[in-house]
């Protein structure tokens, strides 16, 4: 089981297409387009705020560490 051949995909666009009709597809494609950015630009937010608390921790054990 790998990954899906160009064969797969034509038949999900087709059952997609029956399901949505073709005029509602692209409103679709958008809708998950748009929620994928924002998932994204999360996910960005919170490996960087990770970054940052590491940081955070690590400046006071190297302060102690120094006196």
């Amino acid at each position: 089981m790998g990954a899906l051949s160009p064969t797969h995909w034509l038949i999900v666009l087709g059952v997609l297409a029956l399901l949505f009709g073709a005029k509602k597809l692209p409103d679709l494609a958008r809708s998950v387009g748009q929620s994928t950015r924002i998932l994204r630009g999360e996910m960005r937010e919170l490996k960087a705020d990770d970054e940052q608390r590491t940081q955070r921790q690590a400046l006071p054990a190297a302060d102690s560490t120094g006196t």
